[in-house]
């Protein structure tokens, strides 16, 4: 059910639980002040509660409601990468409640760069907001995504397809070292040089990697199994399933075959949908061309962390 960015916030500041675009995915909106409204989330995913939330804002203003850090590294990164795909992870205040931080000491932050979602934060204050899927399903980036999860009665505001399709980067400046637990559109080397100092690009423990969503269980998996392709022929193509290429070399022209020619951007983008695509065909298979170490290709991390993701179990 679609619904406007006014009755979405009144929805929120009800207690209820509303779907809204974001530039990454759809998220699932709660009052991030109401307990019992979070709680209403873990419940419609499916989502473990020691799987922390990110808390969605609309000024790096508010950050002092959630923690009293502020340096000029944070200054520097809210300037540069908000409103956008960016969630940085601070020490929290006493005040926010654990259901938000799964228990840690720790809170995630982001102002995501989406018109529509900024104003219904105007109007909501801030909010939690996990991806809007049953949880371990593939992220939502389109309405009906959403609704194909959640109900079609369930409230989604419209914000058409997500820019970008593949959720934000997660840095952790709760250490020495500023680190990054979920890969993202934003890389390791456009942090660190905005920060003039190195950034860690994954979590040297498990323990850290905690910090963040999206880095404890199996997340973004299709009914489809997801496998890499180590090289096909014309002869070996499985009718039963759909193949992904990105260089260009794709082996014919086919409904189950498509070739993004370089473009990850693209590639990233229509990823959660060619999977859920899958699922609707009944296709048991995917298989993904391998893909290359890019560095001048932001994306590419992230993107293959999802894949590999979505391949576990």
């Amino acid at each position: 059910m679609i619904v406007s960015v006014q009755k979405a916030a009144d929805l929120i500041l009800r207690g209820e639980v509303v779907a809204i675009p974001t530039e990454t995915v759809y998220g699932l909106a709660a009052d991030a002040g109401n307990a019992l409204a979070i709680k209403k989330t873990f419940q419609l995913k499916g989502r473990p509660t020691d799987n922390p939330l990110i808390v969605h804002i609309s000024s790096s203003d508010e950050i002092a409601k959630f923690s009293d850090l502020f340096t000029p590294d944070i200054q520097r990164l809210t300037d540069k990468f908000w409103p956008g795909p960016l969630t940085i992870i601070l020490p929290k205040k006493n005040n926010v409640m654990d259901i938000i931080t799964a228990g840690l000491d720790s809170v995630a932050l982001r102002m995501p760069n989406h018109k529509s979602t900024l104003a219904l934060l105007k109007k909501s204050g801030p909010v939690t907001a996990p991806s809007a899927n049953r949880s371990g399903r593939p992220s939502p980036t389109r309405p009906q995504h959403v609704m194909d999860d959640l109900g079609e009665d369930f409230p989604v505001v419209d914000g058409g397809e997500c820019e970008i399709g593949i959720e934000s980067t997660v840095l952790d400046l709760t250490t020495e070292t500023p680190t990054i637990l979920r890969p993202g559109k934003i890389s390791s080397e456009v942090l660190s040089d905005c920060l003039s100092k190195m950034v860690v690009s994954e979590p040297k423990h498990q323990d850290q990697a905690k910090k963040s969503p999206g880095t404890r269980y199996t997340h973004y998996k299709p009914s489809a199994d997801v496998l890499w392709m180590t090289g096909t022929t014309d002869t070996s193509l499985d009718n039963e399933a759909l193949y992904i290429f990105h260089t260009g070399d794709k082996i014919r022209s086919a409904s189950n075959i498509i070739d993004f020619k370089g473009d990850y951007n693209a590639f990233a983008k229509s990823l959660y949908d060619l999977y859920r695509t899958a699922d609707k065909k009944n296709w048991a298979r995917i298989y993904i061309q391998s893909l290359p170490a890019d560095s001048d290709q932001p994306i590419l991390k992230a993107l293959h962390n999802r894949i590999e993701r979505s391949a576990d179990g």
